[in-house]
């Protein structure tokens, strides 16, 4: 890996630069597609299907049959490790519910705050080399949790027209409602207009590639939300003296294998473990069966060796990383340090991968630096925040002339009215 040794702060933003990408044509590919689905509905699906996915599709919807057929097709032992992953996602998403706030602002008027669910969500899940179907559990299960009315899935399928039996597995125990198979832009039009088959949702979630997370910002700019934008994924690691290489070199590693656009990081004050970490990764790389993609990634990866540990959270809350690990023996100590990050992995022990599947925090994250701005999914993610107030004739008098005077300021004087007239109503 490229080692990068006592950088100034003006050589950060160069460093800290993700992977480009030239997007030049994607946007009018991607409007394209979405203008076919919104006009021609499954037809328009059924011929994307065959030019990208490769299969002729008769029905959209998984099947009864193909469920049941998914079911026999997991081993135990994986619906066993699905399962417990999800109980420990809905462990975690069940304790962010929270209680109605209410507060009497004045004397007689009252105001409160209700969470409720978006009735009808929507989650793409990518296939392709790397079918994630945790990704089924981190979405599905807070949608459940938070009460939502419908959950609606969608995947690419492959060949033979089928999705991968673990994804259709982790849906049902997650409690997903309908699942489909249309992937890339397709599904996310498919979703966010509705078709025939597939029904519109008010939120899209979920990762995807550029095109994907492409037509996700486009749709985003109508009558659908979408939960975050993003990019590819990414990890920094801040470790001193303390760290175990073999560990940072193998969470390094695990994000690379991500894709070629991925990008991982090791902030550090020592330059021994720089040294020690590069070779590691070197020696590991070569045994994995993705290293082609982890090699591409790695190419654009870093190690920055800074002055001090200081000096390494620093230049980490202004790269605001997606995953952070902090590889030392004093980890806990540090937290108040952190500004900026989706998710954080704290000591020896606590490899990314763990909150990837089953440690039960939610491993849809900000990226791209987002995360200065963005949360991670959790289960707000799938509710609306509705206030309310009641005023009663006390109301009135405490905060009345309160309205009037501020809506006469603004020059809005049939606000002013709609308050005058229950004052003067109160006055008989």
């Amino acid at each position: 890996m490229n080692i990068i040794i006592n950088p100034d702060k003006a050589q950060y933003a160069t460093l800290l630069a993700r992977p480009h990408r030239d997007a030049s044509d994607l946007n009018s590919i991607v409007a394209q597609v979405l203008a076919d689905i919104r006009q021609n509905g499954d037809e328009a699906i059924r011929r994307y299907e065959l030019k990208f996915d490769k299969v002729q599709l008769d029905d959209l919807a998984v099947s009864p049959a193909e469920m049941t057929e998914a079911s026999d097709l997991v081993t135990p032992e994986l619906r066993n490790a699905i399962q417990q992953a999800h109980d420990n996602i809905a462990r975690f998403h069940q304790a962010q519910q929270m209680s109605p706030i209410r507060v009497e602002t004045q004397p007689g008027v009252e105001c409160w705050q209700q969470s409720v669910a978006i009735e009808r969500v929507g989650l793409y899940i990518p296939g392709g080399t790397a079918p994630l179907f945790s990704t089924v559990l981190m979405l599905a299960t807070p949608a459940k949790i938070a009460g939502c009315d419908e959950i609606i899935l969608c995947s690419p399928p492959n060949r033979e027209g089928k999705l991968h039996p673990a994804i259709l597995v982790a849906a049902q125990i997650a409690g997903v409602s309908r699942i489909y198979k249309v992937g890339g832009v397709q599904a996310i039009g498919a979703m966010a207009y509705g078709t025939e088959s597939v029904p519109k949702v008010s939120k899209i979630f979920g990762p995807g590639n550029q095109f994907v997370m492409c037509a996700k910002q486009q749709v985003s700019l109508g009558q659908v939300a979408i939960d975050m934008p993003a990019g590819p994924s990414e990890v920094a690691i801040v470790a001193d003296e303390t760290c175990n290489p073999t560990f940072v070199a193998a969470d390094l590693l695990s994000q690379a294998e991500h894709g070629a656009d991925s990008q991982s990081i090791l902030f550090t004050d020592s330059t021994r473990v720089a040294q020690a970490v590069s070779a590691e990764v070197e020696r590991q790389l070569s045994l994995l069966p993705r290293q082609e993609i982890a090699a591409q990634a790695i190419e654009h990866s870093k190690i920055i060796v800074l002055r001090d540990i200081d000096e390494a959270f620093d230049i980490c809350n202004e790269y605001a990383p997606e995953h952070l690990i902090l590889a030392m023996d004093d980890a806990l100590s540090y937290t108040s340090r952190i500004i900026n990050a989706g998710s954080v992995f704290l000591g020896h022990y606590s490899c990314e991968s763990a909150g990837d599947y089953a440690s039960g925090t939610n491993h849809t994250l900000p990226t791209s630096g987002y995360a200065k701005a963005y949360s991670g999914v959790n289960l707000d993610s799938f509710c609306r925040k509705i206030t309310f107030q009641n005023l009663t004739a006390e109301g009135v008098r405490s905060i009345g002339h309160t309205v009037e005077l501020m809506a006469q300021a603004e020059s809005l004087d049939a606000h002013k009215q709609a308050m005058t007239y229950r004052i003067a109503a109160l006055a008989k």
